[in-house]
């Protein structure tokens, strides 16, 4: 009860202080503020990074490996001379590798050029045009909100169909029902058989809404394979119950067959997964952190330091009544808590404050970008966490001295 009581008592000293001088509280907090409002923000910037990503991954598939000439590792350093003498994949590869990997996985292939798109009304320019082999759909299946998938004779005659993205179809039939609608894709007609799932903005795979599908023969024949600017794919699943390491050494070794590469050579070709993305962001959230906790840390110190001066001036101001309750008995630990509770209490304050702004911040970074940033309870616990710790570092030395003042001194220097 008799601590209660201390612990009470030097809260009520505390905050009728902070009370008594709000221009001063302010200004010492004003450093804690800016710091905890950097660590957290950034933090929860980089969260929602990391959430884009893997979300993002999940769309491509984490089981698919996709054979490309381009490989998605490399980072800041991307070695892009090494690759530019290679040869895309091409479709005649595809088959040979469904033909060696049958039991252990599923292989297709798909291409994507560039073309004007129009309407009886409207027209897009520079719309991503996606040519499907046979068996895409079992490899990496579109999401059908409206209509329907190719059928195996449209695939196998290429014929002038397509599926479209959620917003290909707002723009170009705003409106109305897109099914059944025909477009233009270059000079050729397709008849609109579905349109796929909106999926939403993704940091490593912008615009699969604005993307056509078309089956691969209708492709080749419109945009030809060879040309500048057509970008090749083989994409390989596993099957069922058979591990992803095991498809990509055979995959590794019949591609290596296929194209008659020396064991001494390296491979001209790249083995791309999903997780490779993972993990070259990896340095990029690492690198955001590290550079919010050093200005957030900066920024805190500053604030840390505004609190122990303050804590000094009212230690200072305040001899008279720290004299007076060491003379009517009380203990040194009652002074010493009394002001450690004013300078965790300071920095808590700053710390709220900063939380607030990182609320207002993540607001508007929502409504005006559409970049989701939520405040997760892991980053308010930090936040608030690294306050109490700044306040109570920041509060020892001024408490501490004084704790150690006599009551004839803290008199005199009073008189």
């Amino acid at each position: 009860m008799k601590k209660l009581f201390l612990w009470l008592a030097s809260a009520s000293f505390a905050f009728r202080s902070l009370r008594a001088n709000k221009l001063r509280t302010g200004l010492s907090l004003l450093g804690m503020v800016i710091g905890i409002f950097l660590i957290i923000f950034i933090g929860s910037a980089v969260d929602a990074l990391k959430r884009n990503i893997n979300d993002s991954i999940s769309r491509l598939g984490e089981e698919v490996i996709f054979v490309h000439k381009w490989s998605w590792e490399g980072g800041f350093s991307y070695p892009f001379w090494k690759f530019m003498m290679r040869p895309q994949p091409n479709l005649r590869e595809a088959h040979l590798l469904q033909d060696r990997l049958g039991p252990i996985a599923r292989v297709s292939f798909q291409a994507q050029g560039n073309s004007m798109v129009r309407s009886s009304k409207f027209a897009l320019e520079s719309i991503g045009i996606y040519g499907q082999a046979e068996g895409m759909d079992l490899v990496s299946p579109l999401e059908i909100n409206l209509g329907r998938y190719f059928s195996e004779m449209e695939i196998m005659t290429g014929r002038d169909v397509c599926i479209i993205g959620p917003e290909i179809a707002q723009n170009l039939f705003p409106g109305a029902r897109p099914v059944g609608q025909s477009i233009r894709i270059g000079p050729r007609k397709f008849s609109v058989i579905g349109v796929t799932e909106t999926k939403g903005e993704s940091l490593i795979d912008i615009g699969e809404d604005e993307r056509i599908y078309i089956p691969f023969g209708a492709f080749k024949s419109l945009f030809g394979v060879n040309g500048g600017g057509i970008h090749r794919e083989i994409v390989v699943k596993p099957m069922p119950g058979v591990p992803k390491s095991r498809v990509r050494n055979e995959l590794l070794g019949a591609m290596r067959g296929i194209r008659k590469i020396h064991p001494l050579e390296d491979e001209d070709f790249s083995l791309n997964e999903a997780s490779m993305i993972a993990k070259e962001t990896a340095g990029i959230t690492d690198i955001l952190n590290l550079v919010a906790m050093l200005i957030g840390g900066m920024a805190i110190l500053v604030g840390g330091f505004g609190v122990a001066n303050i804590l000094f001036v009212s230690v200072k101001e305040r001899v008279p009544i720290i004299g007076l309750q060491k003379a009517l008995g009380a203990k040194r630990s009652f002074i010493l808590w009394q002001f450690l509770f004013e300078a965790i209490a300071l920095s808590l304050l700053g710390g709220f404050l900063g939380l607030a702004l990182v609320f207002l911040a993540a607001w508007g970074v929502r409504s005006f970008s559409g970049f989701e940033m939520i405040l997760s309870l892991d980053n308010v616990i930090r936040g608030l966490w690294v306050s109490s710790v700044v306040g109570l570092v920041a509060g020892i030395a001024p408490a501490w001295s004084a704790s150690k003042l006599l009551p004839v001194e803290a008199i005199r220097q009073a008189g």
